[in-house]
């Protein structure tokens, strides 16, 4: 998520996305995300409107902190059970019959969303049957 130095601890990372994590971080998460400019630059002023993102100095809003969190979560959650940067890309951008016929990418747009693409890149990782 390039944070420095790494939160050692949920705690931790909760007090810096309350505190606003840096424009940095949603852009590292959108980069990795991402497989060309024009869904980079999609994908991140779908999580912030372009005017809001220009105007923000060098942090986040606590709410739009959370929003990069999860992305980060959600692809370093994919990239595990892939154990691959590409394979992990693909499949959050991919439409999942399991998601109604939705990419992972935008069902994890909502907590809860987010929430249900974990479960599914879980049920993967140990093979349970979805």
């Amino acid at each position: 998520m390039a944070l420095t130095p790494l939160p050692t601890s949920f705690a931790e990372l909760d007090d810096r996305v309350r505190g606003g994590l840096p424009k940095s971080a949603l852009r590292a998460s959108v980069e990795h995300v991402s497989r060309t400019s024009e869904e980079r630059r999609t994908l991140l002023f779908r999580i912030i409107p372009e005017a809001t993102f220009k105007r923000r100095r060098d942090l986040l809003s606590p709410d739009e902190s959370e929003k990069a969190e999860r992305l980060a979560r959600i692809f370093a959650t994919a990239e595990y059970v892939w154990d691959s940067e590409a394979d992990a890309r693909e499949f959050l951008n991919t439409p999942h019959p399991l998601l109604d016929g939705r990419t992972p990418l935008d069902v994890s747009m909502t907590e809860l969303g987010a929430r249900r693409v974990e479960e599914l890149l879980w049920k993967l990782f140990y093979g349970i049957p979805a």
